[in-house]
Parts: C-alpha cells; sequence; structure tokens
C-alpha cells in the first residue's frame, strides 16, 4: 500500500477520477469538488486541500480521503480496514485539523476512532445520512403552485430560510456563512429555485456539486409552519425532473432521523443507495 498526496487538483482528479467514478453515486461528493478545485485550489477556503490517493501494490487506486478546509475530511468508499488506519496516520503525521469526518458507516466510524486514539479529540456522531439516486421522477398530485426561478428580489427571504435550515439540519457547518452560500449559488455554483404557491414562495431547494454524469440536489427547506402540504415533495421533482433533462442522475442526501423525508424522496423516484455517517471532532475536555 503507498499513499500518495497531491497538490494539484487536476492531477489529482485525472489520477482518482476512475476509481471515483466506478461508483458515482457513492462519490458524488468528492466528484462534484472537481470543476471547483480545479479552476481554483482555494474555492472553499484560504488553506490548502488535502487530496490522498491510496494505491495498492500495483499502482491501482483503492480508496481517496479528501479535505477542503474549513469543512471536513471526506472518504471514499474503503474495502480493506486497513487502509483506513494509514489514512488516519498519514493525515495525524501531516497535522490535519479535522472538524468532521465523513464516509461510508464502517469506515467512518473506524476513522474516528483511531483518530481519537491519536490526536486525543472525543468524536461524536454529528449525523447519519443516506445517498439517494433517481433516474426517473414521479410528480406528486394535488399540490398548489409551481417551481420559478430564484430572482435578486427573494435574496432576504431566502437568507433567512437558509439560515433557518443550517440551524435546524446542520448546525455549526462552514456552510452556514448564508449570504455567501447564497450569492455563490445565484451566481451560477448551483441553484436555486422556489415554490409558490397563491403569489408567495412557501419551498426552496437547489442544486451543486455535479458529477460527470449526475447532480446533487440540495438543500431542500420549507418553513415548520408550511409543512405537511407537499410543497417541498413537488418541488424537489420539478428540479429533478429539470436536472434530468441533461443529466442521467440526481442525488440527495438525507437524515436517517427524519422518516418524513426519506419516505417522500422515496415516492417520488429516489431508491437508496448507501449510508454514510458524519462524526464531529471535539478537542479534549471540551464541553
Amino acid at each position: 500500500m503507498r499513499i500518495e498526496r497531491h497538490d494539484d487538483p487536476a492531477e489529482f482528479f485525472a489520477r482518482v477520477a476512475p476509481f471515483l467514478e466506478r461508483r458515482e453515486a457513492q462519490h458524488n461528493l468528492q466528484l462534484g469538488f472537481r470543476t471547483r478545485l480545479e479552476a481554483n485550489r482555494h474555492a472553499f477556503g484560504a488553506s490548502d486541500p488535502l487530496l490522498y490517493a491510496v494505491l495498492d501494490d500495483g499502482g491501482n487506486v483503492t480508496a481517496v480521503a479528501t479535505q477542503t478546509p474549513p469543512f471536513g475530511l471526506v472518504l471514499s468508499e474503503v474495502d480493506d480496514p486497513a487502509i483506513v488506519d494509514a489514512l488516519a496516520d498519514r493525515l495525524a503525521a501531516d497535522g490535519a485539523e479535522l472538524p468532521t469526518a465523513n464516509g461510508p458507516v464502517a469506515a467512518a466510524r473506524a476513522f474516528a476512532e483511531r483518530w481519537a486514539r491519536l490526536t486525543g479529540a472525543m468524536p461524536s456522531v454529528q449525523t447519519e445520512e443516506r445517498i439517494y439516486e433517481a433516474d426517473t421522477v414521479v410528480h406528486p398530485d394535488g399540490v398548489g403552485g409551481a417551481m420559478r426561478r430564484y430572482s435578486a428580489a427573494d435574496r432576504p427571504l431566502v437568507i433567512d430560510w437558509m439560515r433557518a435550515f443550517f440551524d435546524e439540519a446542520m448546525p455549526g457547518s462552514p456552510e452556514a456563512q448564508v449570504e455567501q452560500f447564497v450569492d455563490g449559488r445565484a451566481a451560477g455554483a448551483g441553484s436555486i429555485v422556489l415554490w409558490e404557491d397563491d403569489g408567495r414562495p412557501v419551498s426552496l431547494a437547489g442544486h451543486a456539486g455535479e458529477t460527470p454524469n449526475g447532480s446533487r440536489v440540495g438543500p431542500v427547506y420549507t418553513p415548520p409552519e408550511l409543512r405537511g402540504r407537499g410543497y417541498a415533495s413537488a418541488l424537489t421533482a420539478a428540479l429533478t425532473a429539470q436536472l434530468l433533462e441533461r443529466r442521467r442522475f440526481c442525488f440527495l442526501y438525507t437524515d436517517l432521523a427524519n422518516p418524513t423525508s426519506n419516505s417522500i424522496y422515496q415516492r417520488i423516484g429516489y431508491r437508496p443507495v448507501t449510508d454514510v455517517t458524519v462524526w464531529r471532532f471535539a478537542a479534549a475536555g471540551a464541553s
């Protein structure tokens, strides 16, 4: 086994893309980094990204680990448990600072345990998630309204809704710089769309992170007082259908603690692919 660290994103993705693309849905997050990192290696923050490829004795890529600070580590599918320990050892030796680690359930747990032993960090499960994939859409019946594009006039409302989304679903995430997040999506780093009923916005969705054949849908948010009316289902279905006009697949993540979202996405055509866990690391002694 050999671990390569790459400084050049273009060189790195040329090396690892064939491995990642064999399981495109599972690796949609890492594949979704590619275009932005190749255009600007500091697209996600001022610190250099950490880009690792694990190779077997024949020079074949067997695992990938990426970090785009201030975000956490993302692990690929890993078939050999020894790879996880080797990656943790290398990241610790390289002085990596990891707020989180995200990956397949068993691999992420093994990494979190090894990282705790190496660094003294206190690991805890932040979220348990499921990746879904769709190549067709079933539009829900009886939902009033229609999807429309985001406009500059929507910015104050969308910022408020995105702040509420992050507080509810992803507290403490670096993405919670909501003005920057919204303006980036509006400028073309993905999209924002709204569901409008009776002349007012009632739900929000978007997409980002395009892979060779797919797009990742998210976030999806409906204010609590407007939930239970099918708006999020209808909006997600409409956005997915629009994306599938030019892409083969759409992907999305759900929180396994939310049975409602897992149910509604399956009803509109999404199929479960795999489960992942996000582990958060707190400094030893932190409350």
